[in-house]
């Protein structure tokens, strides 16, 4: 570890936190239906889509309207992604003529765009013709990142005082203006950055160079650059290419790996500030951002720590030094720690080394950061609504604490909210350790693992979190595309996206139905030290406790073996 490692982390941390602030503000401009820079270009293009939709601007929805709302759009989502991925060879823009996606791939990875995880149980650049990466991925990169971001709209006019049952807005519109005024501008701005520091954007599949040996080589290109945008910016994380954004075509060197990185982090940072304009009630939002950047921070040099001592068995053989296994030599130890602390910390999923080779305890970081729900600071708007659950809990515990009713931004936290945020919480042990655990009972889940012992139950625990936790990241050492791993971690996908929103939107529609209480001498202060405190505390404690017993069987066993010289 070095003070040039750390400076690399807290560049990497400090840049989105600081940007959060008028980012923040400007979001929720966007939510309340303010005007914005582009609102002179963009409010016709509004108004010609609600007209044509049918969509009356001004309704506002219960928060059963909104949920259903956001099914009916998911549901669309997939028929028209898996179409395009069964249909592949029938459609434009494929000139390497590849074939469609088989049944159960093309479910799998249809599933998985829509529910903002982008799991690839594939090579995208053998798989995929431009087509269906542009028109298919791409596009759903946007619409998944909106329908995220517009759920947390929904949950934060909650807090608004008189913001009433029918108050949490109109999802169509929310999406709508997420896309037009959000996320397609900044994406055009980044594409642009890419490009200008050497990721291709182009419809031709690929070119022929001649090597330094004088062999031919077949080099795959594309839509990269417009793609790796959205993929970080949303926090999606699908790449265009297998090896994600360690790829030089996604990821060329240091300056787009800070870009790449901060982009990541850049909306899921500005969302708790957003949370706060929109609820009135901005120093509680920060609060909510401190708590995120303090313990992701902490995970980031956990991480690091880890990577830079390297391998006891490698140093009993005369290699000294950190771990560089999996790792690019343009990226080093550091920023390769922070990029896999984010990426896991956020719904991103995209890798610039391979967390298959990580140490054990820095697997372990990867793996908890998802375990905890992925609320530090978690995906584009799921890691605003999955926080603001953990301080429902937290209000609760300090209610319990000194015997009054809890109460979070004025509004009084009963039983109802407390079962529904309990539900929404406990659907990540379920699917995660009941998944995990099922696989490994089968020969089909045995058969995809490429390691034994603990390393290959920390291979199986992974993609089990991995797709609850709608991450996408994995241990590639695991042969994902069989029937078991195709449809059930399809299935964990949906629930760990749509079982954990329902009940929170509950939690929306119940507590926007409730007067605004003033506060009073015996509210606990949900804007100061204290609650970034116990907020912290609740999630790590009922966060990720519930995984010690399997995180002590994979890579903590597996960390044990090491230093007594045993290796998987």
């Amino acid at each position: 570890m070095t003070v040039s490692g750390f400076a690399q982390i807290l560049v990497v941390l400090l840049v989105p936190a600081l940007l959060a602030l008028p980012l923040g503000r400007f979001i929720a401009r966007i939510a309340n239906g303010e005007r914005t820079l582009l609102s002179p270009i963009l409010a016709p293009v509004e108004r010609g889509l609600f007209a044509a939709c049918g969509i009356r601007a001004g309704a506002s929805m219960g928060w059963r309207g909104y949920v259903s709302a956001l099914m009916v759009f998911s549901v669309m989502h997939f028929i028209l992604l898996y179409a395009v991925l069964r249909g592949q060879y029938y459609l434009p823009m494929n000139p390497l003529h590849f074939p469609g996606m088989s049944p159960r791939l093309a479910f799998n990875t249809a599933i998985s765009f829509l529910t903002n995880t982008n799991w690839q149980a594939y090579a995208g650049e053998t798989t995929l013709s431009p087509f269906s990466q542009m028109l298919g991925l791409t596009s759903h990169n946007f619409l998944s990142a909106a329908a995220g971001i517009a759920a947390a709209f929904a949950v934060s006019r909650a807090f608004r005082k008189g913001s009433g049952a029918n108050g949490l807005g109109n999802a169509w519109v929310d999406i709508t203006r997420i896309t037009l005024h959000l996320l397609i501008p900044i994406s055009i701005v980044l594409t642009a950055i890419l490009i200008a520091l050497g990721v291709p954007d182009t419809l031709s599949a690929s070119t022929t160079v001649t090597t330094l040996e004088g062999v031919k080589q077949v080099i795959a290109l594309g839509p990269v650059a417009f793609q790796e945008a959205i993929k970080n910016l949303g926090t999606n994380g699908g790449g265009f290419f297998n090896a994600n954004a360690a790829h030089p075509f996604e990821n060329p060197g240091v300056l787009s790996d800070l870009i790449e990185n901060w982009t990541l982090l850049l909306i899921p940072f500005a969302m708790p500030v957003a949370f706060g304009v929109i609820a009135e009630r901005v120093r509680d939002g920060i609060a909510l951002l401190v708590t995120m950047v303090v313990l992701l921070g902490l995970f980031a040099v956990l991480l690091y720590a880890a990577e830079a001592a390297g391998n006891p068995l490698l140093h009993a053989l005369g290699v000294v030094g950190g771990n560089m296994e999996g790792k690019e030599v343009r990226f080093g130890v550091a920023l390769s720690s922070v990029f896999a602390a984010a990426t896991t910390g956020t719904s991103t999923g995209a890798v610039i080394a391979a967390h298959d080779s990580l140490m054990p305890l820095g697997g372990l970081v990867a793996l908890f950061l998802m375990q905890l729900g992925e609320v530090v600071p978690g995906g584009v708007g799921s890691g605003l609504y999955g926080i603001v659950v953990f301080a429902i809990m937290a209000v609760f515990v300090a209610g319990l604490m000194v015997g009054r009713t809890p109460e979070y931004l004025g509004k009084k936290i009963g039983a109802r909210e407390v079962k529904l945020a309990m539900l929404a919480v406990l659907i990540l042990p379920l699917c995660i350790l009941g998944g995990a655990a099922y696989s490994l009972c089968t020969a089909s889940g045995l058969g995809s693992l490429a390691n034994a012992g603990p390393h290959g139950l920390s291979e199986m625990l992974y993609a089990w979190t991995s797709a609850t936790a709608n991450n996408g990241s994995a241990f590639a050492g695991l042969s994902a595309d069989t029937p078991l791993l195709d449809y059930g971690l399809a299935i964990a996908m949906l629930l760990g996206r749509f079982a954990f929103l329902v009940p929170v939107l509950a939690i929306a529609g119940s507590l926007a139905a409730k007067p605004s209480v003033p506060p009073g001498q015996g509210t606990f202060p949900t804007d100061g030290a204290l609650f970034v405190g116990l907020l912290a505390g609740v999630i790590l404690i009922l966060g990720g406790l519930q995984f010690l017993p399997a995180l002590s069987l994979g890579p903590l066993a597996e960390h044990v073996s090491m230093l007594a010289g045993h290796s998987y």
